[in-house]
């Protein structure tokens, strides 16, 4: 089933941002600093840590979006990307982020 879905997902690739930062929905009682952590760990393989806040906005309906500076912890020997949620990472230069990024994801980095 999880297949199923992940080629569904993949058939929207033109409707979705190609490049961002690491996203979810935090799990009931979850801090939002565990969160993050956990959300790039499942994404990408790595360790983070979350720094300090850097916006929160509300969101569609009874969301809220919470974003936090995060600093990696242990460097990148641990990517490993889930094929299901990640199609490509790469690091770029805050003077250099590609088409393609949302502009909320822009101007967080404009503010680091």
């Amino acid at each position: 089933m999880n297949d199923l879905l992940t080629r569904l997902w993949r058939l929207g690739k033109p409707l979705q941002c190609r490049w961002g930062f690491p996203t979810g929905y935090a799990n009931k009682g979850e801090r939002h600093e565990d969160t993050i952590a956990r959300e790039v760990r499942e994404e990408t393989g790595l360790t983070v840590k979350a720094g300090r806040l850097l916006k929160v906005r509300s969101g569609f309906r009874y969301r809220i979006e919470v974003y936090y500076e995060a600093v990696l912890v242990g460097g990148l020997d641990g990517l490993t990307l889930d094929p299901k949620e990640v199609l490509e990472a790469r690091l770029f230069s805050p003077a250099d982020l590609p088409d393609g990024m949302p502009e909320a994801h822009r101007e967080l980095a404009a503010s680091l």
